[in-house]
């Protein structure tokens, strides 16, 4: 896997095993029609659609897409996929825990440039780690440097590999999954560079939860849930089982291309947390992206500041990271701002533009096959069969032994 591909893949999603691509063993189903409340599909659309059924000829089992452009409304399945199935929405959970850290800031509760230290004494030290150089904005923009837990090979094998099967049920508190990355260097010193890495995330929900008295999960629910009506969202905690409607999530939990396949379906989402664990559908992550970006859920100075971005590699010179939100220049220059997310056995993807009024959000239920990016581009650009130049893979497969695990 390229530089390119490689950043571009721990940008749009998390916490998924290093697997590699094969076609599911199930056969998939023909490519549905879209629910009655969808018009008719718009030249880009068409693009859209045939994205998600390229996808499920390549293996994926079933994908999803809903799209709003203006007052327009369109939804697109393929294969083993509801147009209104919900699904685990992986590091897109990172934008709603950003988003509540700002309206804190904007309420005075605190600044996004204190020390980690103030709020989680002691929390961020060993072997180099100091919670007393890092602030929380460098948390939210991944420039810390604190090592991502889900690059631990033990966690790895323990979480991602085979013993899945065996501790799929086990609960994680952001404690010990903090203390997982605290066993190894920092990847650089505070502030010097820019690195993925999800124990950022749980540690800026253990913040929300020290300035609120609650869960993280609570204030994402009353303060972005609740007032946007996201009736199909929620912050699972510990809970294993999916909501209804879904369809089955599936992964190999193997490199091997001749692995089987597993429905990893039910999970203990407390192996992600405030980086990874929330639930939602395409109609939800759609309401949520529009508004944020239309400025209903922050102050105007809160979203300058969301949408300030870094630079994150040379290679990929169209993508930069804001506060738990990217912005990402396509092939035909729409700039377009959102998230991805992976976690076992499901790829999902979500994205506005700056104005707020053409979104995309859509999910594949697989893990080792599959590029959502090319929905995106299709989406956004009517292209088909090609990513432009840049383009990659939003399942954060990890195809080669050294890929990053986002």
């Amino acid at each position: 896997m390229s530089a390119a591909r490689t950043t571009r893949t721990v940008l749009a999603a998390t916490l998924v095993a290093g697997l590699t691509a094969t076609v599911l063993a199930t056969p998939a189903l023909a490519a549905t029609a879209a629910p009655a409340e969808a018009a008719p599909a718009k030249a880009h659309h068409a693009a859209t659609q045939q994205a998600l059924d390229a996808a499920v000829a390549d293996g994926v089992p079933g994908a999803v897409a809903q799209a709003r452009d203006g007052h327009h409304r369109w939804t697109g399945t393929a294969g083993e996929r509801g147009g209104d199935d919900r699904y685990r929405v992986g590091s897109i959970t990172k934008t709603f825990t950003a988003t509540v850290l700002l309206q804190l800031q904007s309420e005075g509760r605190l600044d996004l440039d204190d020390r980690v230290e103030k709020w989680l004494p002691g929390v961020v030290r060993g072997n180099g780690h100091d919670g007393r150089k890092i602030t929380v904005r460098q948390l939210l923009n991944h420039t810390s440097g604190i090592y991502s837990y889900t690059e631990d090979p033990d966690f790895q094998a323990k979480v991602f590999g085979a013993g899945f099967l065996e501790h799929r049920y086990d609960t994680w508190t952001p404690k010990q999954l903090v203390g997982v990355a605290m066993a190894h260097r920092p990847d650089f010193e505070p502030g010097a560079s820019w690195n993925y890495s999800n124990t950022n995330f749980v540690l800026a929900g253990m913040v929300i939860e020290k300035v609120t008295g609650r869960p993280y999960g609570k204030a994402v629910e009353n303060r972005i849930i609740k007032p946007l009506k996201l009736r199909a969202t929620s912050v699972p905690g510990t809970r294993s089982a999916m909501p209804e409607p879904s369809s089955p999530a599936y992964s190999k939990l193997s490199r091997d291309l001749n692995a089987p396949v597993h429905d990893v379906s039910a999970l203990n989402p407390s192996i992600a947390g405030a980086a990874g664990e929330m639930i939602s559908d395409s109609r939800d992550l759609q309401t949520f992206y529009r508004a944020l970006l239309k400025g209903r859920l922050l102050t105007k100075d809160g979203l300058k500041e969301m949408t300030t971005t870094v630079p994150i590699s040379p290679d990929v010179p169209n993508v930069s990271y804001g506060l738990g939100l990217m912005k990402d220049k396509l092939s035909c220059g729409v700039e377009v701002w959102g998230h991805g997310g992976g976690i076992h056995g499901s790829s999902s993807l979500a994205h506005v533009t700056r104005d707020g009024e053409h979104s995309l959000a859509g999910n594949f239920n697989a893990d080792w096959t599959g590029d959502t990016q090319k929905v995106v581009e299709a989406e956004f650009c009517g292209t088909t069969g090609t990513t432009g130049t840049t383009g990659a893979t939003a399942t954060a497969t990890g195809a080669t032994a050294t890929a990053p695990r986002g």
